[in-house]
């Protein structure tokens, strides 16, 4: 599988961005469940990679996606979720974390720069505080906004109307 190197666990994530700061390289991250990828999901993930040389991306274990969005969700299960972002040539390393709260993962990376998609304000993520705290740079990436849950109740709604 030529991504599976991409995606670590906590403790290799922690000693490959600490020896890419000592090179002196820059580090965004980002995070969410990217359940149902879509094209909002993409344009935040390469836009966040122009912001510095290595980008790394927080994915929402299952559990986590449940715990906050919805028992019914994620709709794809987490390592498949990772495999298509690992695949993207924009994204270096992906992390998935069993928390609600991504504070782990981001006390981790430390990284130079933080970003959310458009449809997000800093106040709005449940790591607000931490990222106000441990972040040097946070940046909105503005594009086009969509909503896996929006998306999700298309769905339902055209085969509602089909049956």
């Amino acid at each position: 599988m030529k991504t599976a190197h991409k995606i670590v666990s906590l403790s290799e994530l922690e000693a490959r961005v600490e020896e890419l700061k000592k090179h002196g390289k820059k580090i965004v991250a980002t995070n969410g469940a990217f359940d149902v990828f879509h094209i909002g999901q993409k344009i935040l993930l390469e836009e966040s990679k122009l912001l510095g040389d290595i980008l790394v991306v927080g994915i929402n274990s299952d559990a986590s996606v449940r715990q906050y969005k919805s028992k019914l969700r994620p709709i794809i299960p987490e390592r498949e979720r990772a495999e298509v972002v690992a695949a993207l040539a924009c994204v270096d390393y992906v992390h998935i974390f069993d928390e609600k709260d991504p504070g782990t993962f981001l006390k981790a990376v430390h990284p130079d720069i933080y970003t959310k998609g458009g449809d997000y304000t800093v106040e709005q993520n449940i790591q607000a505080d931490f990222v106000r705290e441990n972040v040097d740079k946070v940046v909105i990436i503005p594009g086009r906004v969509q909503s896996t849950t929006n998306i999700i109740e298309k769905i339902l709604k055209i085969y509602k109307e089909k049956s």
